[in-house]
């Protein structure tokens, strides 16, 4: 009796300590990359605001050329690529609505701090 409560125990050991080795580390969670204006933003812009937000190529709406503008209208931006395209105000005009992926980049770029690059 004696014995084999020794062998549960050593085995019990074994278990426990198998499992609890520090030679497991611990996953540290996924880092996500800040969404920037370079990198994510300008080529959404440049995409779908061409030719109107773009004074160079012939537009004469509010210009959406630069980080400084489109980091300016950010809120008017996001409410208007927001609306429905039967809503007035809609944007992008007279083209189909963006991608979620893009209004979520948009969205994602204004969260993490309107980062340029």
């Amino acid at each position: 009796m004696k014995r084999m409560t020794a062998c549960l125990l050593v085995i019990a050991a074994i278990t426990v300590f198998t499992y609890c080795s520090s030679t497991k580390k611990a996953s540290a969670p996924p880092t996500v990359a800040k969404v920037n204006y370079q990198a994510n933003v300008m080529s959404i812009v440049q995409a779908n605001c061409t030719p109107c937000h773009f004074p160079d190529k012939g537009g004469r709406k509010k210009a959406l050329d630069s980080y400084a503008a489109v980091s300016a209208q950010i809120d008017e931006i996001l409410r208007r690529i927001q609306l429905n395209p039967t809503d007035r105000g809609f944007m992008p005009d007279r083209k189909p609505k963006l991608a979620e992926a893009d209004i979520k980049a948009f969205v994602q770029w204004k969260a993490d701090g309107l980062a340029e690059k």
